[in-house]
């Protein structure tokens, strides 16, 4: 009978042991500092959308944070570009679903047009 007591006992004390280590384990994955050296990972991109239809770009005036990335997509039926008065980004002519993706870096203020249709323009304003 001493042998079974022992035996109940030893496998509670490896039980509660096993138990104690993996809650320790789970608080230490849980709880890893970052490296010195390693940059942690990055926030959730920034994105924003533009879209050209109907001879617009809409919004016509974006505020965003520098570091934002900003896609203008053509739904018109004919060709467009997206070109800023300091060429700062300048698209290729994009045709009917076609995007150009720029990424706002520097803060200020970037007026832009269509250079096939000047009178279509826009504004980026970044912070």
């Amino acid at each position: 009978m001493i042998g079974i007591r022992t035996s109940k006992t030893s496998r509670r004390r490896t039980e509660w042991i096993f138990c104690l280590a993996s809650w320790v384990m789970a608080a230490l994955i849980s709880f890893q500092a970052v490296p010195s050296g390693v940059a942690a990972a990055p926030a959730a991109a920034r994105k924003a959308e533009v879209k050209i239809d109907n001879f617009s770009f809409s919004p016509a005036a974006l505020t965003v944070k520098a570091g934002t990335q900003i896609t203008w997509t053509n739904g018109d039926d004919i060709p467009h570009t997206v070109v800023s008065g300091d060429q700062a980004f300048k698209s290729k002519v994009l045709g009917t679903g076609e995007k150009f993706t720029f990424t706002a870096s520097k803060p200020g203020t970037y007026s832009y047009s269509c250079s096939i249709h000047p009178n279509m323009t826009g504004k980026v304003v970044v912070e």
